[in-house]
């Protein structure tokens, strides 16, 4: 995974990533807007007094298809995970692996603030800091406006009314050129309404496109998820793997508490309760999944000590997976986890134990 990752960021860093639409602090949806129309080649940008916003807009439960060429990951998919206001985050697929790309418009440019390699759970990441900006695009947009990147290398507006084609139409695009430090170039093909719809990148021996074969609306984003059960007749845990559809800016912890209290065919002892409710949910920068559940949790167990160690168990096991970690941190309306028979220390942890679980067919 760890090779798929630098070649994803390689190429990645070929594209200029894709800025076309644009992680556990605040989740609120904006509204939504309606994906475009069929494409068609628009009129000249160079004649309209046009901004960065023109070339970024920000749609929500779409997936943007791009067909490469040169690179066995210059194929990619990008779903838009979260929007709100002039932020969005991208997941964007290459087969490999995944990446996590937030994209903020500000102050009349278009810029890469924040990533994360190996995306493969869900979360909001749009306030997340601490990498440098990478701009993307900058007005004024017109032949000429140039800036430097942070490694030093050099992107240019190379043109504002570039015919382009692509397996998904034609378009009349403003091109940006990246002159890279370390040797190569690319070029990225913004369309009106659109956004990026075209890359080329180019080097010592390579050529490396990807262009834009279909944009999908009311596209989900589709995860399995692991969710684990005690069974207290045996002593054993089981577990079920579900198909979830994220939605754009649907809030991950209420989407997994809703289908972690469903009842289906086969399913031993329940989890969370009918009542409880995950107040909080997150992976920290510790490496361990951080969950906080409301006092019904306790309240509506009704166990034993040793079937009450069995739904821990199923907990830790589900969200620990879940995030890919293997230690959960477990409170009850942000303080110490305590009941009748258990009672947690602070910074004491669950680990992340499935062996021997059992699937539920």
């Amino acid at each position: 995974m760890k090779k798929c990752a630098l070649l994803l960021c390689f190429s990645l860093i070929l594209f200029s990533f894709f800025g076309c639409i644009f992680r556990q602090k605040s989740e609120q949806p904006t509204a939504s807007s309606p994906a475009p129309e069929s494409p068609v080649v628009s009129a000249s940008p160079a004649l309209e007094n046009l901004t960065v916003e023109d070339y970024f807009p920000i749609l929500e439960n779409v997936r943007y298809v791009y067909q490469g060429d040169g690179n066995e990951y210059a194929s990619y998919d990008v779903y838009i995970d979260y929007t709100y206001r002039t932020k969005v985050q991208q997941r964007i697929n290459n087969g490999g692996t995944e990446l996590a790309q937030v994209i903020e418009i500000k102050n009349g440019s278009a810029a890469s603030v924040f990533s994360l390699e190996e995306y493969y759970y869900r979360e909001n990441l749009l306030d997340k800091t601490g990498v440098t900006e990478e701009t993307l695009l900058m007005e004024p947009i017109k032949t000429g406006t140039s800036w430097k990147l942070g490694d030093g290398s050099v992107r240019t507006i190379s043109g504002t009314d570039v015919k382009i084609d692509t397996p998904s139409g034609a378009y009349s695009t403003v091109s940006v050129e990246t002159i890279y430090k370390i040797g190569g170039t690319s070029t990225d093909y913004y369309a009106k309404g659109f956004g990026l719809v075209k890359t080329v990148s180019k080097g010592e021996g390579y050529e490396v496109t990807s262009s834009l074969s279909e944009i999908q609306e009311n596209a989900f984003f589709k995860r399995t998820v692991r969710f684990y059960y005690p069974n207290i007749n045996d002593s054993k845990l089981y577990y079920k793997d579900r198909e979830i559809d994220f939605k754009t800016n649907d809030i991950t912890r209420s989407v997994l508490e809703t289908v972690y209290k469903e009842q289906f065919e086969g399913r031993p002892g329940a989890v969370l309760s009918e009542n409880t409710k995950i107040n909080s949910l997150y992976l920290n920068d510790d490496g361990m999944v951080y969950l906080d559940l409301d006092k019904d949790f306790i309240k509506e167990m009704n166990a034993g000590a040793v079937y009450e160690m069995m739904i821990l168990q199923c907990v830790a096991n589900t969200f620990g997976t879940y995030y890919g970690a293997d230690k959960v941190i477990l409170t009850i309306d942000y303080s110490l986890y305590e009941s009748g028979h258990i009672k947690l220390q602070k910074g004491q942890f669950l680990s992340v134990k499935t062996e021997d679980s059992v699937e539920i067919s």
